[in-house]
Parts: structure tokens; C-alpha cells; sequence
């Protein structure tokens, strides 16, 4: 139920659900994914029914390709329908969401039939009604690999089988919303996609306190995913949201940006400053060497009774992150 039930009434409940409806159908005529995450959004997620909601306990669930655009060389943007009944991915509007795609024609590392798993962050808001939007690299098929050249390989109309995995829990708790009032987000490459996602759900809400920092970082200016999305959202928030963007290769003519893989300048420019107050939030994502490099490796831990690898946890603060100051419990390997 809401958090503020006893105020509010059945009778106002069932008008914020469909206040809350209207909202989406505007927001998302305009362009805007996401929705006005407050007291209203939570009292709209109580009066729909659980089934309109997908669950992690949902299992594996069909998930059928609406729409692919390709934005990057190498990279493509994938809109898939939700499995009905669900209209909506998570149990939470103000939460962040990842899925896990199986691959039903993969191959272990010695080449053996397996059907492989991986898991993809959605760029699209996780309150947008019907549909969930990946952003994919699809890097070439290989032994116990080949997810990603999979769904990129997919025609309009193929159906994925898909799980939505359960929430992330950032330093004791899965909300980002009202947490940090200065957020910091670094992205090598796709890593941007999980970042994105934090963006959209921030800035629909109603928290004008809360600055968000995007760094982005690539090796080719062609290889900048998102950056019109970025752009967009930046000019739309001025006063919430800043972009930067890096270019590990050497840069073109006339680049304005920021160069190299990440420093202690960068950093200075482009994230917030450590505050240790718990009001700062960097976030971290892309491969394992970009996030060793930002912030330290993430470590596992033991191995599951079924031989599968243990959970990832987060590890000492290592890397550029710690040598600018910033404390642990101010950043996450995401």
C-alpha cells in the first residue's frame, strides 16, 4: 500500500492511479519515458494489479522484438514488447531494472551445446507502459559467448526469452531516489546503458535537489552511444543533469571533450567532489578493466552449492576514485 494511505483514502487512490495513467500516455507522446515518481507514482503501483508487473519470480518470459535502430558501429537499440498481461518491467516504477536474456543456441568455451545467459540493463525508464528498450554491442559470436550478436542478429517480430532479475541493492538498500543530492555516473562503452536508466528515473521525479554528473567515455566519437539521449536530457534539465564525454583514441579536430581512459583532472571536472557526508553517490559500470581502473576490481564471493560463481561484491575502493578522495560506502561498481 502507499506510505501515505491513511490520508489518502480508496477513493483518491483509484484518481491517482489514473492521474497516473494519463501522465504516462502524455509523457510518453512527448518523448518522455518516465513518469512523476512522488507519493502518486507508489499509490499508482498499489492499484494496478500484480499482474500487470513482471516479477523476478516470474521465471523466463517471452519477450517479442518491436523495433531495432542501429547507433553505433557495432551497437543497436532494441525495443521489445512486454509479455502480456505485464505492462510494466519490475515491481517498482522508482527502481532500477536489469533483465536476463537466454541464448538458446550457445556453446560452452569448448564449443558443447549451452544455452548461455546474460544479463542487460534496459536504457528505457522501468514506468514506461508496455515495452523495454536495450541497448546491445554485438560483439562477434565466439565459444561461450554470442549473446549480444544474438540479439542484435534479431528481425521485428522474434520473440527472446527473458527473466527479469531481482533488485540491485547498492550499499544496504535498491533506491536511488532522495538517497543523494550529488550522483556521479561513469560509463565505458554499453556501461552507459544501467546509467541512463538512473537518469531517466531521477529526473522524472520530483526531487529538484538531486544533481546528476554523466561521464562517458569511448574510444571513437562514432562510438559514443546515447549521446543524442544524453544531450537531450542535459538541455531539457540544465540545473539537474551535466554530460561529459572522453575519448580514449586520439580525437578528432576541433573535440571539446575530455581524453583518455580517466584522471584525477577528469574527475575534478566532471563528478561531484567526495563530500563523506553521505549525500555523494559515484556509480560505476563498463568492463571489468574500466571499473579495476575507476574503482578497483569486483570481487565474488564463494561458489554456490551448485557450482556456479558466488555473488559479486564490491571490494576495497581502489583505482582513480580513491586516489581523488572519495570513501567506499560514496561509491558502487555497478
Amino acid at each position: 500500500m502507499c506510505e501515505d494511505t491513511a490520508a489518502i483514502g480508496a477513493t483518491a487512490l483509484l484518481h491517482a492511479a489514473l492521474t497516473m495513467r494519463r501522465a504516462a500516455s502524455s509523457l510518453r507522446s512527448r518523448g518522455v519515458l518516465g513518469l512523476c515518481l512522488s507519493t502518486a507514482s507508489r499509490c499508482y503501483a498499489a492499484a494496478e494489479p500484480a499482474a500487470s508487473f513482471c516479477s523476478a519470480n516470474d521465471g523466463h518470459l517471452p519477450f517479442t522484438l518491436l523495433s531495432k535502430a542501429q547507433i553505433a558501429p557495432d551497437s543497436w537499440l532494441l525495443r521489445f514488447a512486454l509479455p502480456p498481461p505485464r505492462r510494466y518491467l519490475g515491481e517498482d516504477p522508482t527502481l532500477p531494472t536489469c533483465i536476463k536474456v537466454a541464448f538458446p543456441d550457445g556453446t560452452d568455451e569448448a564449443g558443447a551445446p549451452k544455452v548461455l545467459e546474460k544479463s542487460y540493463s534496459p536504457v528505457s525508464h522501468p514506468a514506461t507502459e508496455g515495452e523495454v528498450e536495450l541497448l546491445v554491442k554485438g560483439y562477434a559470436p565466439r565459444p561461450g559467448g554470442g549473446v549480444g550478436a544474438y540479439l542484435c542478429g534479431l528481425e521485428v517480430g522474434d520473440v527472446i526469452d527473458a527473466q527479469l532479475k531481482s533488485k540491485r541493492i547498492m550499499h544496504g538498500d535498491a533506491a536511488v531516489l532522495r538517497r543523494w543530492k550529488r550522483i556521479g555516473l561513469v560509463g565505458g562503452g554499453t556501461g552507459v546503458a544501467p546509467l541512463l536508466q538512473i537518469v531517466r528515473i531521477v529526473l522524472a521525479a520530483d526531487d529538484e535537489d538531486a544533481h546528476v554528473s554523466l561521464l562517458s567515455i569511448n574510444r571513437h566519437e562514432a562510438d559514443i552511444l546515447m549521446r543524442v539521449e544524453h544531450d537531450r536530457l542535459a538541455a531539457a534539465h540544465p540545473g539537474r543533469l551535466s554530460v561529459s564525454y572522453s575519448l580514449t583514441a586520439a580525437p578528432p579536430s576541433g573535440w571539446a571533450g575530455h581524453t583518455g581512459r580517466g584522471s584525477l583532472e577528469m574527475i575534478s571536472q566532471a563528478l561531484p567532489p567526495p563530500t563523506n557526508d553521505g549525500t555523494t553517490m559515484v556509480l560505476v559500470c563498463g568492463t571489468d578493466g574500466f571499473v579495476e581502473t575507476w574503482a578497483g576490481p569486483v570481487a565474488r564471493g564463494p561458489r554456490l552449492a551448485d557450482g556456479s560463481k558466488g555473488p559479486k561484491v564490491q571490494g576495497p575502493l581502489l583505482g582513480l576514485l580513491a586516489a581523488a578522495g572519495y570513501d567506499a560506502s560514496e561509491v558502487f561498481k555497478y
